[in-house]
């Protein structure tokens, strides 16, 4: 058994950011994507929101308490635990890239689709890269480094394949 509907091929579209991935199908040359799945990792989107955010007031160090007694009038920077939250922004994005990929295999070895176009934000295209199978990987026709996970389906559509 394999994705194709008589002679028409199915293409997913893979649509991806750090924390949110969804996945468009289309059969043969004609029709707009219609959406098939989407995961979200709300833990990395709420983290990358605190250190958006800034320091004040949540971590230590930071916001005027940790300014106080100083006598030089300089306000902390945050640093340690700023690069603290960007490791761990960053071990939730490989997590995230590894589920991902997971779901692919399933729905590759499902025989779902027989051709795979990803549309990730940079940083994001590079960790899935590094985990996607092999067979998986065989099936990727187009990879965009470009985050348009908020786009609709019909600008999707129109964007990816003319029509």
């Amino acid at each position: 058994m394999n994705a194709r509907r008589g002679n028409a091929e199915t293409t997913w579209v893979l649509l991806a950011d750090e924390g949110r991935a969804r996945v468009l199908e289309r059969h043969g040359d004609e029709g707009d994507l219609v959406q098939v799945a989407q995961w979200a990792d709300d833990a990395a989107r709420a983290d990358e929101a605190d250190l958006r955010a800034g320091p004040s007031g949540r971590r230590a160090g930071g916001g005027a308490a940790g300014a106080r007694g100083s006598g030089s009038g300089a306000q902390p920077t945050g640093h340690m635990t700023d690069s603290a939250g960007v490791s761990r922004l960053e071990h939730e994005a490989e997590l995230f890239a590894r589920r991902v990929a997971d779901e692919l295999e399933r729905a590759a070895a499902a025989q779902r689709f027989d051709a795979l176009v990803v549309a990730a934000a940079p940083k994001f295209l590079g960790r899935l890269r590094q985990q996607l199978s092999p067979q998986v990987a065989a099936r990727v026709t187009r990879e965009l480094d470009k985050d348009l996970v908020q786009l609709d389906a019909r600008t999707l559509t129109t964007r990816l394949f003319g029509g």
